[in-house]
């Protein structure tokens, strides 16, 4: 183990809990790991695949970090697929084919790709030496992010004899023994790390000038830093608002470019760029271990959301803060969600039938569509508001019907439309142009037979010219009509799972609807309870983790403020033992003047104790 952990990731060693994992998966045991964010979850499923002959089959419902991974494996000389939301069928088979028969150890999959036919024709060629779950907690109802295509993992375990093993940053006692029901495990088998994050401090502040706050927490704490917060609009917002104030920053969400998002990532994880303004969609899969603070400026709606975004501070161990600044309209806008987020269920078949009107998808026809979906554009269509449009979809999506990928991001793919014998023959306005195509001609195999997606990124490089340019060049080869050329989009995506149901047909499952409901609310109240709670926020978060003995932390805002108290108290009885007598008198006119200035807790405490006099 320790050999190829270090021959591929130049680590002379484990962190906690790994090497367990790694040997329960070498042992051919199903397991189920939980590690806090940070705590290198990819070595305990990479390690033990490139241990053993096969190919690795990894689930995850995260484009971005499906690529990420990819990407990375890859750099170290792994050889790594990818199928998802975006990518034609011939794409997909043509993965699949590399997967069964090339030399690649991981074979990456989004969870709606199981259920296809075109995949379950390959399962009895692809030589799967482990069944990797990632983001595990989808795949149970009582998870905060549950996924219906996850369950077909349950099924695929009938066909693939594999052992499983299944990781997630964030379950609950009661979601960790659903994960491994629905996951068919063998046995019971849990790993979990300490939740403990003794560098970690928590804050929570209530008020009302949460940008003096913000500027105050970026001043005083040096290094990177990460500002969540749930509006696009928000983040862009904020950033300038620390521009102006000196302070370098810029902002992220999904909503941006993939060249853009990849450049403001790069800049920010080599230091030049120190603050990052974003949405959750920042932050999954980056390896960044100095992060110094990370602020929310809005209410997360689940302990478990705030657990794993606050997680990516300090995994150096260095000192860290995780702030949370809050205020009463917080609370308000977090119950107004609560029921935004579930629409009616006559509102939502009445958006399961427009979608397909929308399309022009008559009734008993459309599975397997795979469609790009603009949400303003729907609603502008129909005269509808797009927050319950968006709650409405994610729910159809949560009852099977389809699924639903936002924001992804699908590659530029190009085909030469010319023969190979006479495009030689070809004068072509630019020599460029004839680079580009011996280096499309090099690199991608099949290119006269169909499209193929090609990298931007790489080919620009290898021509020595920007992105820009690149794109550029291919529009004018397609005006020469000497290849199809279909640019990059970034768009969200339904893959409709069966055909246009009738009205009255369109099983919603009222109950699953209800359990939703309920969960989502004790989540809520779960939220409310951490920043209003007067214990240990770290015992708190730990607590609801199931991890119900720890001491307290001893650096949350709460610990620091009990450690305040003794000291003001210690103070006060010794300046008390030191003026017998008069000294109660005069320190309560002392207390009552405004001009002494003491803080409002300090003069709680003294009248407290002098009350006790």
């Amino acid at each position: 183990m320790e050999e190829v952990l270090k021959k591929y990731w130049g680590y002379p060693s484990f962190r906690p809990m790994q090497r367990e994992i790694i040997s329960a998966a070498l042992e051919g045991r199903d397991v189920l790991a939980i590690l806090p964010t940070g705590g290198g979850k990819s070595v305990c499923f990479q390690v033990p695949a490139l241990m053993r002959e096969g190919i690795a089959l990894v689930v995850t419902p995260l484009i971005a970090l499906m690529k990420d991974q990819v990407r990375h494996l890859e750099e170290r000389g792994i050889k790594a697929l990818a199928i998802h939301a975006g990518m034609t069928r011939h794409e997909a088979d043509l993965a699949l084919n590399n997967a069964a028969y090339g030399d690649f150890k991981f074979l990456y999959v989004s969870p709606e790709r199981l259920g296809t036919e075109l995949f379950r024709s390959y399962l009895d060629v692809l030589d799967i030496n482990f069944i990797v779950v990632d983001e595990a907690h989808c795949i149970s109802q009582w998870g905060y992010d549950f996924r219906p295509d996850y369950l077909r993992i349950g099924q695929l375990r009938e066909r693939v004899h594999a052992p499983v093993i299944a990781l997630t940053a964030t379950a609950t006692p009661e979601v960790a023994t659903d994960i491994m029901q629905r996951l068919a495990f063998s046995e019971p088998l849990v790993l979990r790390s300490g939740f403990e994050r003794p560098n970690l401090n928590y804050v929570v502040r209530r008020c009302e000038d949460k940008l003096g706050q913000l500027l105050d927490i970026c001043r005083a704490v040096r290094g990177s830093g990460i500002v969540y917060m749930r509006q696009r609009k928000r983040c862009e917002e904020i950033a300038a608002f620390l521009r102006q104030n000196g302070i370098e920053a810029s902002y992220y969400h999904a909503g941006l470019s993939s060249a853009v998002r990849s450049q403001r990532q790069k800049a920010w994880q080599e230091g030049s760029l120190p603050v990052m303004v974003c949405t959750n969609a920042f932050g999954m899969g980056i390896d960044k271990a100095d992060v110094r603070f990370v602020v929310h400026l809005a209410l997360p709606d689940s302990p478990e959301a705030y657990f794993q975004e606050a997680g990516r501070a300090g995994r150096d161990g260095g000192e860290s803060y995780a702030v949370l600044v809050w205020n009463e309209a917080d609370l308000q806008r977090l119950h107004q969600l609560e029921r935004i987020s579930f629409p009616s269920l006559e509102f939502i078949e009445d958006i399961y039938h427009k979608i397909h009107i929308f399309f022009g998808i008559p009734y008993d026809t459309g599975m397997g569509r795979q469609l790009k979906f603009d949400t303003a554009e729907f609603c502008r269509h129909f005269g509808l508001q797009q927050a319950p449009v968006h709650y409405a979809v994610r729910y159809l999506e949560r009852s099977a019907h389809l699924s639903y990928a936002e924001d992804a991001d699908i590659d530029t793919r190009v085909r030469i439309r010319v023969d190979r014998g006479a495009l030689y023959e070809i004068e072509l306005p630019e020599p460029r142009m004839v680079d580009l195509l011996e280096a499309l001609m090099r690199g991608y195999p099949g290119i006269f037979s169909y499209l193929v997606a090609v990298r931007e990124e790489t080919l620009a490089a290898d021509l020595g010219v920007t992105v820009p340019q690149l794109r550029q060049l291919l529009y004018r080869l397609s005006l020469e009509h000497v290849i199809q050329y279909v640019p990059a989009d970034h768009c969200d995506i339904l893959v409709l799972h069966h055909d246009r149901l009738r009205p009255g047909n369109v099983n919603l499952d009222p109950a699953r609807y209800r359990m939703l409901q309920e969960n989502y609310a004790r989540r809520v109240a779960a939220m409310e309870g951490y920043v209003t709670s007067e214990g240990c926020r770290s015992q708190y978060l730990l607590a609801y983790f199931g991890q119900a003995e720890s001491a307290p932390c001893g650096k949350c805002d709460v610990c620091r403020s009990g450690q305040s108290d003794r000291d003001v108290r210690a103070r006060l009885r010794a300046w008390l033992d030191a003026h017998p007598g008069a000294g109660v008198a005069e320190l309560r006119v002392w207390i009552a003047d405004p001009a002494s200035r003491m803080p409002a807790r300090t003069l709680e405490l003294y009248r407290q104790l002098l009350d006790a006099e």
